[in-house]
């Protein structure tokens, strides 16, 4: 499997099927997703259906989200990353959007933040895009800090799946 970044502490990486048990540990814990609809996997069929989609991300793109290894255990701790996005969101399609999900242990240790930039960066030396947006929760304070103390800068507020989103973007043409 190929390896996209590495970290102090993480090893960013292709999605696997073998990475199905962590992501369903991640996938079906509500708090994980109060912020995101709360549309928690039942089966780690579904799991292994959201793999996939990932897995033919990297083909018709060049790019998705990559599984987020702990550098000391070898343990699946989540996914981060850039995802190509077709689907209109926010007035917004065929867009680079970077995102991040942990199992709720791995909270509060500075891994989300770790792996963002990660992928910023990636996004912006590797891949070259010249405009990179993020998404959150209005109330997912912790997701705004990451986000913000990247770079990106708040745009505008949008309605997605019954509730207020925060859209950001940065241009790298700028920087």
């Amino acid at each position: 499997m190929q390896i996209y970044v590495e970290t102090p502490r993480l090893i960013l990486r292709e999605m696997v099927e073998s990475d199905v048990d962590g992501f369903f540990e991640l996938d079906s814990d509500p708090e994980v997703h109060r912020f995101l609809g709360n549309h928690t996997v039942k089966s780690k069929e579904e799991c292994i259906a959201v793999i996939k989609y990932v897995r033919q991300q990297y083909v018709d793109f060049g790019i998705g989200r990559w599984a987020v290894i702990e550098k000391q255990s070898g343990s699946f701790m989540g996914w981060s990353g850039i995802k190509f996005v077709t689907d209109e969101l926010n007035n917004h399609k065929n867009f680079y959007d970077l995102g991040y999900r942990f199992i709720r242990k791995y909270w509060g240790k500075g891994y989300a933040g770790e792996s963002a930039l990660a992928s910023f960066n990636y996004a912006s030396e590797v891949l070259k895009v010249d405009q990179l947006y993020a998404s959150t929760h209005n109330q997912n304070i912790a997701s705004q800090k990451i986000i913000t103390k990247l770079g990106f800068e708040f745009k505008n507020e949008f309605k997605f799946d019954g509730a207020i989103h925060f859209w950001y973007a940065v241009n790298f043409a700028e920087h």
